[in-house]
């Protein structure tokens, strides 16, 4: 109340000041005439004030408004890595293994929560925030009741819940249609598996069963079926169990409704029993039930599972669309993306099907979200015949106005796909707008750090193959190491795009990248650079430079250890950094590579007799590498009697030397 006498006070004194200054502005007037028309203008002016509405801001605008103003560290890492340069990514694989490595931890963390809570009850909160606080996924009621089952059911307990339910039946208690329909949502969504809590709690005993097995049981063996399992339930193949629990309690209800049926159709078509999902719908038009819309939604994505022939693929989906009308279920968003997305597995008549297709979504006023686009592009973009750029350009006429929100799973494919439409195209432009688009709003969340990486990849391929260098090196700058983590084949691009560019003397600062990144050990790289920098005189600055580089790879190829493959040196690659020694004025350096190249060259075909005439050929020519190339030949060669002599009466280029000196005295 006293806010709002305050509110209503404020408005009032903002009202007499309004009307003071309208009498004093009539004061000031010269004439009775011009007082009556500003009295007149004043009252005007008072009818028209409007007291603002209250306005409903959303609980992150404060946090958007502040982070529009901060832009982009093109340096910094992603946000969810510690500012430490030894916990930062350097390539994707780092990426990939220390983003598992935190979310393994998040994990643990969840699941020693979940296992002992008891052990976490001196938690004081001040507001509790209950989305926060440990839950309690472990059953609370005892005893065979219906409340118990419907609890286990709650809490995703699958194989408890099964056994509740036949201890029920067993006990003669019916149990409730509403009831058992949703144990079959259970059983359905995970395929009559296990769910993510109950495989966590029965890996325990299974590893140490594992341990007290046998040791004559080769260990690859007995994990091999958990992790065929594994793989299996994340592939497309058939996971669907004969005459598992869920088909065995669907068969012993007493009745059924249309849900039961709908809900065995959709788990049949989630876990890979196609053909056991379409059966199931024949016995549900057979008992005069309806289907609902996500039951035809997942009965025409698995079209293309059914039928082997493109005609017959693009009738059958229409049968479906057909029993739809006579049904009265009105399709959604879904079910035109359930169709174009069989109609990408229907070759020539996809393609000519699918235009038709998005005319009727635009009849029943359904908008397209990213996924209907994506099944639209991948149909006319990803074949031998590339067609004109006409219907990208008018789906980013649409993206580019809109800002999407997720509505269907494969939303997240549209900007991989589309980038991928536009390099085939060579359409640098295209690639522009559909930046622009990703960028607004917030359509960049469709992309995870995954995607992201494979998106900006091929923008980059595209960038270095089509625009000019300069603007390659700062699309470069901004995104490197920030945005996406450049792959081999994007530094070959690069490098290309330098090459045909002439700009060469960035070779250096490219080459920082590469050990960088953990490349340095790439032979395709190596050769390519070592390729560029040698292939034609530079100024004395960049050859120092250069020659900085070659002795970088030198190190490389000399580097060996436990865990690293030491590289096989090629004759190229012996000329090259023997090239560009020589061309930096380091011509010990040249002449010691050469020697050292042939004497790699000699220990990787294991040829002693070839070690030996180079080592002959140093002493003759007095070489003070002749020395080091006869110890080397000793201790990594197996030499016979014979060669120990011969190698024994090569005298070094510091002996040949010192008996001259002696001679001339």
């Amino acid at each position: 109340m006293a806010a709002r006498r305050v509110g209503g006070g404020s408005w009032q004194r903002v009202l007499s000041l309004s009307r003071r200054c309208c009498v004093l502005g009539g004061r000031c007037s010269s004439s009775s005439t011009a007082l009556g028309k500003t009295t007149d203008n004043a009252e005007v002016a008072q009818e028209e004030i409007v007291l603002p509405r209250r306005k409903t801001w959303d609980k992150l605008a404060v946090l958007q408004t502040l982070a529009s103003t901060v832009k982009r560290d093109p340096t910094a890492a992603h946000y969810m890595f510690p500012d430490d340069p030894y916990l930062m990514p350097k390539n994707a694989a780092n990426f990939r293994l220390f983003a598992l490595s935190k979310e393994s931890g998040k994990n643990a963390a969840k699941f020693i929560i979940q296992q002992f809570p008891q052990y976490f009850d001196k938690i004081s909160v001040e507001p509790d925030v209950t989305c926060f606080m440990p839950e309690i996924l472990t059953p609370q009621i005892e005893g065979v009741s219906e409340e118990a089952l419907k609890e286990r059911i709650r809490l995703r307990r699958v194989k408890e819940s099964v056994d509740l339910f036949d201890q029920l039946v067993q006990a003669g208690t019916p149990v409730p249609l509403e009831t058992t329909n949703s144990l079959l949502d259970l059983l359905c969504f995970y395929g009559d598996g296990e769910s993510t809590q109950e495989k966590e709690e029965e890996a325990k005993p299974e590893e140490a069963k594992e341990d007290l097995e046998e040791p004559g049981v080769n260990a690859s063996e007995k994990k091999a079926p958990k992790r065929q399992f594994r793989r299996g339930f994340q592939s497309s193949g058939p996971r669907w169990r004969e005459n598992n629990n869920a088909e065995r309690i669907f068969k012993v209800m007493p009745e059924r409704n249309a849900h039961s049926y709908c809900t065995m159709i959709r788990g049949m078509v989630k876990h890979g029993a196609f053909v056991k999902a379409y059966d199931m719908y024949i016995d549900l038009l057979n008992e005069r039930h309806k289907a609902d819309v996500h039951t035809f939604n997942a009965l025409i994505a698995a079209v293309p599972r059914l039928k082997d022939r493109f005609s017959e693929r693009w009738e059958l989906a229409k049968d479906f669309l057909n029993h739809m009308a006579q049904q009265e279920v009105q399709p959604n968003l879904l079910t035109f993306n359930a169709v174009l997305k069989t109609l990408r597995r229907c070759g020539g008549i996809g393609r000519s099907m699918s235009l038709l297709v998005i005319k009727e979504m635009e009849a029943l006023d359904i908008e397209p979200s990213l996924a209907t686009y994506e099944h639209l592009l991948f149909m006319f973009y990803r074949g031998v015949e590339l067609h004109p750029s006409g219907i990208i350009s008018e789906v980013l006429d649409d993206v580019e106005n809109r800002s999407f929100t997720p509505q269907d799973p494969d939303d997240a494919n549209f900007f991989n796909t589309a980038m991928q439409a536009c390099c085939d195209l060579k359409d640098i432009s295209l690639a522009y707008r559909l930046n622009k688009a990703m960028e607004k709003g917030d359509n960049w969340k469709f992309l995870n750090m995954e995607r992201l990486n494979i998106y900006w990849s091929k923008f980059f391929s595209l960038l270095c193959m089509m625009e000019q260098i300069d603007v390659v090196l700062k699309w470069y700058k901004e995104m490197s190491c920030s945005l996406f983590y450049p792959n081999p084949k994007n530094i070959l691009e690069l490098l290309q795009a330098l090459d045909a560019a002439n700009h060469l003397e960035r070779i250096p600062s490219v080459w920082e990248d590469i050990k960088q990144m953990g490349f340095h050990r790439r032979p395709e790289l190596l050769e390519e650079l070592l390729s560029l920098m040698s292939r034609e005189q530079h100024p004395d600055e960049i050859q120092q430079a250069f020659a900085k580089c070659a002795e970088d790879i030198k190190a490389v190829h000399e580097q060996s250890g436990r865990e690293q493959v030491q590289l096989q040196w090629t004759s190229s690659t012996v000329g090259c950094i023997a090239l560009l020694f020589a061309r930096a004025g380091r011509t010990q350096d040249a002449c010691d590579q050469v020697l050292d190249g042939f004497w790699n060259c000699a220990k990787q075909t294991n040829c002693p007799d070839e070690a030996i005439k180079l080592v002959k050929l140093a002493a003759s020519l007095g070489l003070p590498a002749s020395h080091r190339l006869k110890s080397r030949t000793e201790e990594e060669f197996e030499l016979s009697e014979k060669q120990k002599k011969t190698l024994e009466s090569i005298q070094s280029g510091s002996d040949s030397d010192s008996d001259s000196d002696s001679d001339r005295e």
